[in-house]
């Protein structure tokens, strides 16, 4: 949805820049950060709706970075950014809770949907499921 919070996290700054340009164009209000460590700063500072997370990243890759949101408690849909060669890794992610995943490089189009059905799924989560309290 239009003004949805999203923090976006890849070590690659031009990335992260062009991609922050273009969602902020489309209406939505983007944090951009370029570490896994930073990305769990950002969370802890405020709230997001969606994290678009890279997984290679030196350092706390995707994998750790997802982790740690998890044991923190921090609510937030994630949507995985990978490598065409690192789908297993993806399909890891999304057993961590991940809501789903985009090879890159990836359209604009198609992110803004993959982050618009995130959205879509925390909103329903806030509303009234409730029961879901597995970790």
């Amino acid at each position: 949805m239009k003004g949805s919070k999203v923090l976006l996290v890849d070590d690659e700054v031009v990335f992260t820049n062009n991609m922050a340009k273009l969602l902020t164009n489309r209406g939505y209000k983007v944090t951009a950060v370029n570490s896994g460590d930073a990305a769990i700063q950002a969370l802890q500072d405020q709230t997001f709706d969606v994290m678009v997370l890279d997984l290679k990243m030196p350092g706390m890759d995707g994998i750790t970075t997802l982790r740690q949101v998890k044991k923190l408690g921090i609510f937030t849909e994630t949507l995985i950014l990978t490598g065409h060669g690192s789908i297993d890794t993806a399909m890891e992610a999304i057993k961590l809770g991940a809501y789903d995943y985009l090879t890159k490089p990836c359209e604009i189009g198609e992110l803004v949907a993959k982050i618009e059905g995130a959205w879509s799924k925390k909103s329903d989560a806030q509303r009234g499921d409730t029961k879901e309290s597995d970790e």
